[in-house]
């Protein structure tokens, strides 16, 4: 069972973490690319911001975007604001979030997000624990993949996988970090491919931040995984 209001929790904790972090950048590191391409920190701080708004929308039942041109418009916009609007930004916008999430509210009602994606009222805390979660990590301000809380890794390896299980592209899959394991791909009686590495590196490449160099594969090729 999903426990929203425990998520919120460590939404908040992710938040605080994030937040103490990029206070010790400065306005010029803000400017400075970020470890997504073609985004500065800037961008991703903007980013963040605009997300805990867009997914107030998804909660009150609004569109969580306007458009997707009115998406990044907003994030171009706010990109290039100084260190102190953006961690007010980020703060301000937070708060709302977890006001919105904190409401009385039926959890079990399904909620649109973007490109017409349908989930769980009460999946959207943990989706935005994988904003701040990951989004940290791309800021490149010393937090890694290795640094992610284990619960946080492991439900992300799981979401991942299941998003890509019945992907016609992507070949029946195990994952496994040498505990526990996962299935992803096109549906078989058996895997075809075997993938191995630690929590970390297998959510790195799941998520798109890492080649998956790191990992060890039987049975043929590392696969190529559809852009998230």
């Amino acid at each position: 069972m999903i426990d929203h209001a425990r998520d919120l929790v460590s939404v908040r904790e992710a938040t605080e973490r994030l937040l103490s972090a990029a206070a010790k950048l400065d306005n010029a590191d803000v400017t400075e690319p970020s470890r997504l391409p073609g985004w500065s920190r800037g961008h991703v701080l903007a980013h963040l911001a605009r997300n805990a708004d867009a997914l107030v929308n998804v909660l009150e039942g609004r569109p969580m975007y306007v458009s997707a041109e009115a998406r990044d418009g907003d994030i171009e916009r706010d990109a290039p604001r100084p260190l102190d609007v953006q961690l007010a930004d980020v703060r301000a916008s937070a708060e709302r979030f977890q006001e919105a999430a904190a409401a009385p509210a039926d959890w079990s009602r399904t909620v649109e997000l973007r490109n017409g994606v349908t989930d769980s009222a009460s999946r959207v805390p943990f989706r935005r624990w994988v904003e701040v979660e990951l989004h940290h990590v791309d800021l490149g301000i010393s937090y890694e993949l290795e640094d992610l809380p284990a619960e946080f890794t492991e439900r992300e390896i799981d979401f991942l996988a299941d998003r890509f299980t019945g992907h016609p592209e992507v070949p029946p899959t195990r994952l496994t970090d040498g505990t526990r394991a996962w299935s992803t791909g096109r549906e078989a009686d058996a895997p075809e491919v075997t993938v191995r590495g630690t929590p970390a590196d297998l959510l790195g490449w799941l998520a798109g931040r890492r080649d998956g160099s790191a990992l060890a594969v039987e049975g043929g090729p590392l696969p190529s995984l559809p852009p998230l």
